[in-house]
């Protein structure tokens, strides 16, 4: 008697998880970042998630329903929201309306889109739009409101970021001990009082996030410790060597985008590498890009180059520490 022995490809164990269910466990792991730039920035943080958010939900139907000819448009997976919250949290509060809208466009039509959409995109498109304004309009993009400007949109206070008060200071031959007056305090960077995008200001913010991640396995810490943990171990050598040029490791993690970085964008799973060793070798070499370029490179902040020049290697990192078939010989 013949016995047919059925094989379907793997997957085999079914799980709960979905598209839907990761992005808004996202979205509700943002919303303390969200809250503390609202309290900090007030109306032009509100406009400026708001014109994000609606852009890319925008940009996604139409070049879906009008340009790909789908019959089924994926708005409601909450990925696209995601794109926009994380563009957002990436932009100034004060950025002109029609500036937002472009940065969502190309995030959305460049960054995501024209690779074919969610789960087909090597790179971060949040990351893909905010780069593009930096580079196209840096003017605009370099004007940082102060925190308290609640009902100040376009006219907000301006001011530096306390990186590039430091990177300034450092250029012109001062040392870092003597700038410390001019920077905020550890206590307001972990708050979030201090100049910046949107999303990077409240460290405390964004790591309540993380906690919300991992709680939920939406995530794993492997990327953002890897980050982290790089960016503390390489810029502490650098401040062991010389306190005076360098600033200390606590002041690098706690300043810029690298919390937001490493723990929102790194860990995009679409665009990080897929096994664990993997994703230390992808975090290790941010956070070694992040210092280089915020040390030594011209551009007082480096996470956002950090993480699209690494999301070009994902594919070379996720053949090299490819697993063994299982049957396969080990030579």
């Amino acid at each position: 008697m013949n016995k047919l022995l059925t094989i379907s490809p793997s997957p085999h164990n079914y799980g709960d998880d979905s598209t839907k269910k990761v992005m808004y466990g996202v979205v509700i792991a943002m919303i303390p970042a969200m809250l503390v730039s609202f309290f900090y920035f007030g109306i032009g943080a509100v406009v400026l998630t708001l014109t994000a958010v609606v852009s890319a939900l925008v940009f996604e139907y139409l070049i879906q329903k009008f340009i790909l000819k789908k019959k089924e448009v994926s708005i409601t997976d909450g990925s696209a929201l995601v794109t926009g919250i994380l563009l957002a949290f990436n932009l100034p509060s004060n950025l002109p309306i029609h500036l937002i809208i472009i940065g969502a466009f190309v995030a959305i039509a460049v960054g995501k889109m024209s690779f074919g959409g969610l789960g087909q995109n090597p790179f971060n498109p949040a990351l893909v739009g905010r780069v593009f304004l930096l580079i196209s309009f840096p003017v605009q993009m370099t004007s940082w409101p102060k925190p308290g400007a609640l009902t100040a949109y376009l006219d907000a206070e301006t001011g530096a970021t306390p990186l590039a008060i430091v990177k300034e200071a450092l250029k012109n031959g001062e040392s870092f001990s003597s700038i410390t007056e001019k920077i905020p305090g550890y206590a307001d960077l972990m708050m979030g009082n201090m100049g910046g995008s949107l999303g990077e200001i409240s460290a405390i913010a964004l790591l309540i996030g993380f906690a919300y991640m991992l709680f939920r396995k939406i995530i794993t810490w492997h990327i953002p410790v890897s980050v982290l943990g790089t960016i503390a171990i390489f810029s502490g050598i650098l401040w062991l060597v010389n306190p005076e040029t360098n600033a200390d490791p606590l002041f690098h993690l706690l300043t810029g985008g690298a919390m937001l970085g490493a723990i929102f964008m790194a860990t995009d799973m679409v665009t990080s590498p897929m096994s664990i060793k993997g994703q230390v070798i992808f975090g290790v070499g941010i956070g070694v890009l992040t210092i280089v370029i915020r040390v030594f490179g011209a551009y007082p902040e480096g996470v956002s180059f950090a993480i699209l020049i690494m999301n070009a290697f994902v594919p070379l990192i996720n053949a090299y520490v490819k697993p063994k078939r299982f049957g396969e010989v080990v030579k």
